[in-house]
């Protein structure tokens, strides 16, 4: 499905689409590297603006995923990918209590995603190949709830919980003292499952143990250890606005 996007869209402003199939989006117009990924039915907000369609050689757009707010930039190719939505996207509100019935759901995606040949893909958030926070992101997405996309915003959005009262579902932050940069799911027995790289990791999804006894990706990670945090809630936008700053 093709369309005329400067037809559709004349004036600088945000317009919302659906993904008609995984695509992926990058950090920076020149599309050389991902920084996330937005898989088929998705929703998406595209900056427009009549100078950037009416230069010939303009090869990206700004766009904004709806249900994370996670901006990046979309190549011009992709735009035969998507189609304008009817209906804006609405999200879904969840209880605590709605959520934990759920994890039994999100931790069985994480063993059917570590079954399939897969590895670690920096920005990935699409099967089969996922980076850490890609893969709890789309684990809870597979049930409806959404968390942002990045460890680090996981980390703030999670409500923290001690090590001794992790149950499974949890979220297990690893990092610096500054800032959280991996992310795995609580398993059962001081084990989790993740996506780790290959400098440290399993170039994959694998499961480990928050211990000094572990092998050594276990180790690793164990001594980057931040501390732990509980799904309490799905990722609700703020208010949209037209204009929205450059990113």
């Amino acid at each position: 499905m093709s369309f005329n996007l400067k037809s559709q869209i004349p004036n600088p402003k945000w317009d919302e689409y659906q993904c008609l199939a995984d695509l992926n989006l990058y950090d920076s117009p020149h599309c050389h590297r991902l920084a996330t990924q937005a898989a088929a039915r998705r929703h998406l907000r595209v900056r427009s603006n009549s100078q950037d369609v009416d230069t010939p050689h303009a090869t990206s757009l700004q766009a904004c995923l709806c249900e994370d707010d996670y901006q990046g930039w979309l190549s011009v190719s992709d735009l035969s990918l998507l189609e304008p939505c009817t209906i804006p996207y609405q999200a879904r509100s969840f209880s605590e209590f709605e959520i934990k019935k759920l994890l039994s759901k999100v931790i069985d995606f994480t063993h059917k995603a570590m079954q399939q040949p897969n590895y670690y893909l920096w920005g990935g958030t699409v099967e089969p190949n996922y980076d850490c926070s890609g893969l709890m992101q789309a684990a809870f997405a597979s049930v409806g709830i959404w968390l942002p996309r990045d460890a680090y915003q996981q980390e703030g959005f999670t409500s923290p919980i001690a090590m001794s009262k992790l149950e499974p579902g949890d979220l297990v932050f690893f990092g610096s003292s500054e800032k959280a940069t991996h992310v795995g799911l609580y398993l059962v027995d001081g084990c989790y499952i993740h996506s780790s790289g290959k400098d440290q990791g399993r170039n994959g999804i694998g499961i480990d143990c928050l211990s000094e006894q572990g092998d050594a990706v276990s180790q690793s990670y164990y001594r980057q250890l931040r501390g732990a945090g509980r799904v309490v809630k799905s990722y609700e936008p703020p208010k949209r606005h037209e204009e929205r700053e450059k990113i």
